[in-house]
Order: C-alpha cells, then structure tokens, then sequence
C-alpha cells in the first residue's frame, strides 16, 4: 500500500472512531455527524472538491491522489453540512 494512501487511511479511520465516541456519549450524534450525507449541496461541493484535487494531484502524486481527493471530499461535504445546523 501506498505510504501516502496508508495515512489517509488513518484519518479515515480516526474520522470513524471520532463518530463512535460521539455517539456512545449521546445517542443520535453520530446521525448528526454525518447528516450531510443526504444534503445534496454538501455533496455537489464534497464531490467538486475530490475532482479538483484528483485531477491536479494525479500528474504528481498518481494513484495516491485519488485517496487523498476522496479525503478532501469527504472533510468538505462534511463542513458544508454544517452550514444549515449552525
């Protein structure tokens, strides 16, 4: 495995177990977490930004982009869920 994927992985992984924790201290906290999930403008901007970042990350990175464009995705389709619950 990539180096680059691998630490993704771990963030992916941490993002998880963040969620668990919020939800063994208060019940429905998890689906609050990741309500964005069904906001189609977290999405479009989510997906937006994973394309952007895979397309000018692969000529340096290759295969290791697309991981990290997943990431950067996921991190900004969660900021932009938030919008509304603020």
């Amino acid at each position: 495995m990539d180096p680059s994927a691998t630490t993704v992985a771990v963030i992916a992984a941490a993002l998880v177990i963040r969620t668990a924790v919020l939800e063994m201290r208060e019940r429905g906290n998890a689906r609050r977490e990741w309500a964005f999930v069904t906001d189609r403008v977290a999405l479009v901007g989510g997906s937006l930004t994973a394309v952007v970042v895979g397309a000018f990350g692969w000529p340096s990175m290759g295969a290791g982009a697309v991981a990290w464009a997943l990431l950067a995705g996921l991190l900004v389709a969660q900021v932009l869920g938030r919008r509304s619950t603020s």
